[in-house]
């Protein structure tokens, strides 16, 4: 959730950039880019797609979610010199080893987990999946780099709680980045974007 808005904040400052600038939003060629949708496929049906979220087996969940964030950080690489790249990919790979240390789920504490899910009524215990989501609920001296895991929460965003790693951050805080700089004008946008 915290990545949808990101893309959106992002994507609105870029294209009031371009407009006060008097300029198109362009496009940015990236290495690549069919790795994103390839990526994003597995987890739309392990995770959202309310017919076969149900079907897929936990251990095959955590295998597409890890071959997922896997794609995910290769791209990140791929595109390392663009420098918003530097925020994106250090994003990715703090994701991808906490998921990978963990089991190959998110870890998330029982308190963060009872604090997202307030209202529910819904009974959690240390060791199950939490709900489809991506996480994992561990008791906190279990988690493998806790500080990576999703441990930030935010009440009543979009209608939401929403609980979100530092993971999340850089790469929310990577993709504002590349989103406001495609608004701006060629030769600022390639002096922001550096190393081309």
């Amino acid at each position: 959730m915290i990545l949808v808005a990101a893309v959106l904040v992002g994507l609105v400052a870029g294209l009031c950039r371009a407009w006060i600038g008097k300029r198109k939003y362009r496009a940015y060629e990236l290495k690549l880019p069919i790795l994103v949708l390839i990526a994003f496929l597995p987890q739309y049906f392990i995770f959202f797609a309310p017919r076969t979220r149900v079907l897929i087996p936990d251990n095959i969940v955590r295998v597409l979610f890890v071959l997922s964030m896997l794609l995910l950080l290769v791209f990140s690489i791929l595109n390392i010199r663009k420098t918003c790249f530097w925020l994106i990919g250090l994003g990715f790979l703090s994701n991808f080893v906490v998921i990978l240390l963990n089991g190959g789920l998110m870890p998330i504490s029982l308190e963060t987990a009872e604090t997202i899910s307030a209202k529910s009524g819904t009974a959690l215990e240390v060791g199950q999946r939490f709900g489809y989501t991506k996480d994992i609920i561990l008791a906190p001296e279990t988690i493998k780099l806790a500080f990576l895991s999703d441990r930030f929460v935010i009440n009543r965003f979009l209608g939401y709680n929403i609980a979100f790693s530092l993971g999340d951050v850089l790469i929310s805080a990577g993709m504002i980045w590349l989103l406001w700089t495609l608004g701006g004008a060629p030769k600022a946008s390639l002096k922001e974007f550096a190393n081309e």
